[in-house]
């Protein structure tokens, strides 16, 4: 049985002439979002903001973590135009700031990494103003792939650590945490570029192992998290364990302050992507 939503986790439906332009934006130009296919509770006041975070490499995954909504099944092929497209919405939106996630595609031998950094490129000739931040699978742990996306130099590469250690297996059956830990430390060593990660909490851990988790990404040199609370999608999906309190995410703040998070997004709404330019 779904745990009942409590109000502060609430957001109210907004349809203006600004979010009316936006979804018109990504029809016209064919271009998903996650804000869509995830569920973010968070769409509407971005599309308010005018801005979107972009879901490139179609909207099903070869993956099945539990939490997820986005449906796991045969994968699409890749649209070639879709970097084209995207640096269009990008420059027809007015963005200063892009966003750019994918679902995992390890049907890809480089797991869409080329996909990724001609996103990049293709934005960077129409806008070449623009900060691109990426949001990407764990590419399997594959360095050339890693190599590709460093070479497009994102000014933040974000890899979600999702959740603890302990429950990564039955929230992430097809991934690793010691990959995900990697793919993050390879990042940093091998670049300038910003990283970034987040976590949700409320699937049964403890504040111990949260703790333990933003010692692990500080120890692999990340910059900027966030954590949020994580909802179920559906019935079909992971139940809620615990509603964190706005009081509780308090806490979780000061524990990543005292890690030394001093960039960080904290809170029941947070996600990845939200409010993502300011954390730069």
């Amino acid at each position: 049985m779904q745990k009942r939503l409590p109000d502060y986790l609430k957001r109210p439906i907004i349809d203006t002439e600004k979010t009316k332009n936006v979804r018109r934006i990504l029809k016209e130009n064919c271009l998903n979002t996650v804000c869509e296919n995830a569920r973010c509770p968070n769409k509407n006041e971005c599309y308010t903001c005018n801005t979107a975070t972009f879901l490139i490499m179609g909207n099903v995954c070869t993956r099945n973590c539990r939490y997820c909504n986005i449906s796991c099944q045969k994968p699409e092929k890749l649209n070639l135009n879709e970097p084209l497209h995207i640096a269009k919405a990008v420059k027809e939106l007015g963005l200063k700031y892009a966003v750019i996630t994918s679902v995992t595609r390890d049907d890809l031998e480089d797991g869409g990494a080329e996909h990724f950094a001609n996103c990049i490129y293709e934005i960077r000739k129409l806008s070449p103003e623009v900060k691109v931040e990426i949001l990407t699978p764990d590419f399997k742990g594959n360095k050339n792939s890693l190599d590709t996306i460093i070479k497009a130099e994102p000014a933040v590469f974000n890899h979600n650590i999702e959740t603890v250690k302990a429950l990564f297996k039955s929230a992430r059956p097809q991934g690793n945490y010691d990959v995900s830990l990697e793919v993050l430390k390879y990042v940093k060593e091998n670049s300038s570029i910003i990283t970034k990660s987040g976590l949700m909490v409320g699937l049964g851990e403890s504040v111990q192992e949260i703790e333990e988790t933003l010692c692990d990404l500080k120890s692999v040199g990340v910059d900027i998290l966030t954590i949020g609370q994580y909802i179920q999608p559906s019935k079909a999906h992971l139940e809620v364990a615990k509603f964190y309190t706005p009081e509780e995410f308090e806490e979780l703040d000061q524990l990543a302050l005292k890690i030394g998070f001093t960039h960080r997004q904290i809170g029941p709404l947070v996600r990845s992507s939200y409010r993502a330019a300011e954390l730069v």
